[in-house]
Order: structure tokens, then sequence, then C-alpha cells
């Protein structure tokens, strides 16, 4: 039988997880990746044959759950992202992988397992030097294998937009191959900025339950202008439910789910097996994110519209919060106003159903006492013209806005931030 094990990750020196890691999956073992904030939970009564590793999803949703990932369908998802690098004309054995990103997290393992499997060089990035472009430059230039291959990046949007604010940055992004971005939507201003400047971006989808990514868009064709997040991989099958949400099929689905009790135990309840599959009887996963698929049956190309547990039914119109917080970012950004963060959360209304209300967050606010409060007010005129559905109820300044390390919005963090703020800091429009 399988046991767990559970391995705290230091975001400085993933390394030495890493290589735990690797000892316990291969005594056969199921392996949790603890970040800095996760607690320990107790072990299930039985688990499946390992090896594999147990990886928390559900931060969109504002609920933790833990998807069970075998370590052969992890190997498959990195061989599937290594033939789709093959019709890019790059050869996967002949690379650097370069990760920024959360070894606890599915985005963060992927790039090092992709390296793993395809027996190549990867490179760890830490939080600090990734705040600090012209460090980051420096020490890069100093690798000796710098730009020796062609270079792969992965990143969430709020990394690759610190980056773009510095030439340093600017001249690091320019120096890589292909930049998957993922984790969150790609601004649009982001995307724009990065074809402007030549950064082979390559906007992806992917899941924890999927094993990373699914989709995603070539560089040639990003630089192109083309929208949306691109094809699906070659083991992949996409469709779009009666209820809007983009479903997945393929052979890397997570064997199970489980949702930890409220006392945060996984132990399983008497004679009823604590996890749950994900695919229907056909194979079929639902993501729970809205979206539209265009082009042919073959290669069709997706657009994300959003999550569905995100959406808000307000006045009988179904509104995408992440839709307009990037309308508003753009907005705000054309007219130099010094946005940081926005996000948009549904609240309770008597005559709407819901409506939505806005936090925001300034750049250096702070600093400057009654600046946000102008703000908020400028922005409410800047919406003035949207659809009454789409216009927030109330605007919010929150100085510690953002979202995790994995570019996720905490939505139900926030939603209890606004409950305690009890109005504090806002505006009604």
């Amino acid at each position: 039988m399988s046991s767990l094990e559970q391995l705290r990750c230091d975001p400085g020196h993933p390394i030495a997880a890493a290589g735990a890691l690797l000892a316990a999956l291969g005594r056969g073992d199921w392996v949790r990746l603890l970040g800095p904030q996760d607690v320990r939970l107790e072990a299930p009564k039985a688990l499946p044959a390992g090896p594999g590793l147990v990886l928390s999803t559900g931060g969109s949703s504002g609920g933790r759950q833990l998807c069970l990932q075998p370590s052969i369908h992890l190997d498959r998802s990195a061989a599937a992202t290594g033939r789709w690098l093959y019709a890019l004309g790059l050869d996967p054995s002949q690379v650097i992988v370069w990760n920024p990103l959360p070894f606890q997290h599915v985005s963060g393992l992927m790039p090092w397992w992709r390296a793993q499997q395809w027996n190549v060089a990867h490179v760890w990035l830490s939080p600090a030097l990734m705040k600090s472009p012209q460090v980051l430059l420096k020490e890069s230039y100093q690798r000796s294998d710098w730009d020796s291959m062609p270079m792969l990046l992965s990143l969430v949007p709020t990394q690759l937009g610190r980056l773009l604010a510095d030439p340093a940055g600017v001249r690091w992004l320019q120096a890589m191959a292909l930049i998957w971005v993922g984790g969150a939507a790609l601004p649009s201003e982001l995307a724009e900025k990065a074809r402007t400047m030549g950064i082979k971006l390559a906007p992806c989808y992917g899941s924890t339950e999927t094993a990373a990514m699914v989709v995603a868009q070539s560089p040639e064709r990003f630089l192109d202008g083309e929208e949306g997040v691109g094809e699906p991989l070659d083991d992949i099958e996409l469709r779009v439910e009666p209820n809007g949400a983009l479903a997945v099929r393929c052979r890397r689905l997570a064997i199970g789910r489980w949702k930890p009790d409220g006392d945060g135990s996984l132990a399983e309840r008497l004679t009823e097996p604590s996890l749950s599959p994900l695919a229907d009887a056909d194979g079929w996963w639902s993501s729970g994110d809205a979206a539209r698929l265009k082009g042919s049956a073959e290669t069709p190309q997706l657009t994300l519209l959003g999550r569905l547990d995100g959406a808000i039914h307000s006045g009988g119109v179904t509104v995408f919060p992440e839709q307009l917080e990037g309308r508003l970012m753009a907005a705000a950004r054309e007219v130099g106003l010094p946005f940081k963060a926005v996000l948009f959360l549904g609240v309770q209304d008597p005559e709407w159903g819901e409506r939505l209300v806005a936090l925001v967050r300034w750049q250096d606010a702070d600093r400057q006492p009654g600046v946000g409060e102008t703000f908020l007010l400028r922005l409410q005129t800047m919406t003035e013209h949207w659809l009454p559905a789409e216009r927030p109820r109330r605007w919010h300044h929150c100085p510690n806005l953002a979202p995790t390390s994995a570019g996720k919005w905490e939505r139900a963090r926030w939603l209890a931030w606004l409950k305690d703020s009890n109005g504090s800091e806002g505006a009604d429009c």
C-alpha cells in the first residue's frame, strides 16, 4: 500500500524539495508539496497505488481541493508539450528551462518535470530575483549556458507585467525563445506591449486536474495578433458544455479529488470513500471555465471568457468579472491612472439579484492621503457608459490587494475582506 509523504517547499530554495520528491516517488509513494502557509493534513486510510503527486487546486472558486495525479500522467503531459515544441521547430532535448513559479503548484512543478523528462538544464528563479529585473539580467548574463540554446520560460501575467515595466526585464524577456504565460487572463495591454517589443509569448491554458497545459498559442501566431490561447495539444479533446463550460478529455486527468473536511482531515469517512472522480462516464471533465471554440473541429481555437463560478447574474444579465477587470485596467492605463490591481466581486442585491463591487489597489496611494478616493471617483466616471449590470455599485481602495504567487485570485478571501471592511475606504457610484 502506498503512503503519503508531505514535503515543505522553500520558495527561495526549492531544490531540496525536488530531491526529496524524486526519492519519495522512487519508493512508490504519493507526495504532497506544501507551500509556506500550507498545513499538514492527516493521511487518508487508503491510497491508490503510487507513485504520484497530491496537488492543491480550486483556488479560483474559493474552496481548497486536492487532486491525485499519478507520475505517469505528468510524464504524458511533458511528452505532449515536447511534441508541441517539435511542431514549432524546437527540439525539447536542446533547450534550457527557466522557472520562477512556485514548486508546490502544478505551474511550477511541471517546468521542472519537463526538464527531467527531456534531460535538459532547469534554472530556478527565486521570487526576490523576479522582483529585481536588473539583478535578474546581470545574474543571467553571468551563467555559462546563457543563450547557448533556445531558452523556455513559464510566467503568470503579474510577473510579465513587472518585467515589461523595466528595460532590463524587457531585454531579459527578449532573449527567450518562447514564454508560456497562463494561470490567469492575459491583460490586453500587456499582450500589445509584448507584441510591440517582439517578445515571443505563448498564451496557454491548463489546470492541476489536467497535469498542466492542454492548450497553447504559438509565439508566431501571438505576434501576428491572434487572440485567445490557441489550439489543444495532440493528446487533448475539447468541447463546450450546454452551460458554456469548457470540457476536457485526455489520458492525464487526475484520478480523483479530495475536499478536506472542516477540521483539515482527509481521513476516509466510514465506508464512504473520500476520493471523488473528476470525469463523467464518457471521460469528460467540466472545467468550470466559460469558453468559446472557433475554427474547425480538427484545429479549434480556444478563447476563455472567465470562471463560471466567478460569473454573476445581475438584473437578468450574466456578467464575467474577469473580462471587465481587464477592460478597466486597459482604460485606466490609457489615461495614466496608477493602477496596480483590480478585482470585481459579486454581492447580493435585493433588486438585481447580484451587483458588482470593485476592489482597487493603487500604486503608492498610501503615500498620498486622499489621492485614492479621487482616483476612485475617476474610475466611476470612466465606467458610466458601461451597461448597468457591468458597473460596480461600490468601489473600495484595498492597499493589500494581490493575487496568489500562482497568479490566482482567492475570491472568497477578498469577499471576507469586503465584509470586514464594513464600507470603509469606499465610494458609492
